[in-house]
């Protein structure tokens, strides 16, 4: 049964543009099954997470971290009385916006915008995300983008200043207004921090990269290790590293899961939302406890220094920057090498097109595209 404050889909705001209420599902399942559907969605499955896809198949990609996203979001939507299905929408779709490899490829795209096409308006991969949604999917007659409900939208475009608010209409209005948004918005936003943190731990150490004994620094993993080796001693053999590496992750995930949905909970009985708009009008309401706030905060650093920060991974990272420059600096110096549905006329409309193009590539794609243009 839903709460009150949660979002209820017969109230929902509406979509850009209208269309008949669907038949055998409601608005929010309806929202989660066409972004399933979308080409962006499926294109996360060679996008980068930490890992350039051909790295190794059981490393994390931007589609199955959506996935694991979608999952502990649902499972504090569960506890909390909210809207399941909303909350599953939003975290599918949360990187649909994303670059090939990862950050890295986010971060150059945007240095290349403003380098080469100042007056273009830069990359976000949050706001391409809106957008891609909004406009560039293309599979219905009657309209561009995939049409999903103002709270799915707005649960997508997790931020955004002031100068790009005012060009989107009511989805960005609380930007304007320093409102919230929805609680099932709030949530998914922390279930995609629960995730990336836990799981790449999980990824680091698979890789090598990062070591039990680093992560024994660590408050929380320290805890955790110490709980399962109690349980389970067997696991100190390193033949069961698997097992205790699980064992470990799958705790720690639990327990942020936990604390985020009781320190949540709290704030509701102290507030007392009655609807989503109170909810809006609310400080944001959905939190961890402080001491949560400064684990999750102390893995984020760990994580920063001794992962992102590798070697390794930061020779992968150039390699990704320069594969993203060189493919931009081409396709605006010569737009001819574009296929003809994305040149224009305006230069501006012509980086924006550009950087459609290359934000939609997987990682392996770039990598092929770089090779056919500067490989002799």
């Amino acid at each position: 049964m839903l709460a009150a404050y949660a979002c209820h889909p017969e109230q929902s705001r509406g979509r850009l543009h209208p269309e008949s209420a669907p038949s055998g599902r409601n608005q929010f399942q309806r929202d989660r099954d066409r972004i399933i559907h979308c080409n962006a969605f499926r294109l996360l499955e060679y996008k980068t997470q930490v890992f350039i896809n051909h790295e190794g198949d059981l490393f994390r990609t931007r589609l199955t971290h959506s996935i694991e996203v979608a999952q502990i979001a649902r499972s504090i939507a569960r506890r909390l009385h909210l809207h399941e299905d909303l909350i599953e929408a939003i975290s599918l779709a949360h990187d649909l916006g994303h670059t090939p490899f990862g950050h890295a490829g986010q971060e150059e795209l945007n240095q290349c915008m403003r380098d080469l096409a100042p007056d273009a308006g830069g990359f976000e991969h949050n706001l391409q995300s809106l957008r891609i949604v909004d406009h560039i999917e293309e599979r219905y007659a009657e309209f561009n983008g995939i049409n999903l409900c103002f709270e799915t939208r707005e649960g997508i475009l997790k931020h955004c200043n002031v100068k790009h608010a005012v060009l989107l209409g009511d989805v960005g209005q609380r930007f304007i207004e320093k409102t919230q948004p929805s609680l099932e918005a709030q949530l998914a936003n922390l279930a995609d921090e629960i995730a990336y943190n836990n799981h790449d731990i999980d990824d680091g150490l698979r890789s090598g990269l990062i070591t039990i004994e680093q992560l024994l620094e660590i408050k929380i993993f320290a805890d955790h290790y110490e709980q399962v080796v109690q349980r389970y001693p067997q696991l100190k053999d390193s033949q069961h590293r698997k097992r205790l590496i699980g064992e470990i992750i799958r705790r720690m995930i639990h327990t942020f899961v936990v604390d985020l949905s009781e320190a949540t909970q709290a704030n509701i009985d102290k507030y007392q939302p009655t609807s989503v708009d109170e909810v809006r009008n609310c400080p944001r309401l959905a939190t961890f406890t402080p001491e949560m706030r400064a684990h999750a905060d102390e893995l984020k650093r760990f994580l920063r220094a001794n992962l992102y920060h590798h070697d390794r991974v930061l020779r992968m990272t150039l390699k990704a920057r320069c594969i993203v420059r060189d493919l931009f600096q081409a396709f605006i110096s010569e737009p001819a090498l574009l296929s003809a549905e994305h040149r224009r006329e305006d230069f501006n409309e012509q980086a924006r097109a550009i950087a459609d193009y290359v934000a939609g590539m997987t990682d392996r794609y770039a990598i092929k595209e770089h090779r056919e243009l500067f490989v002799m």
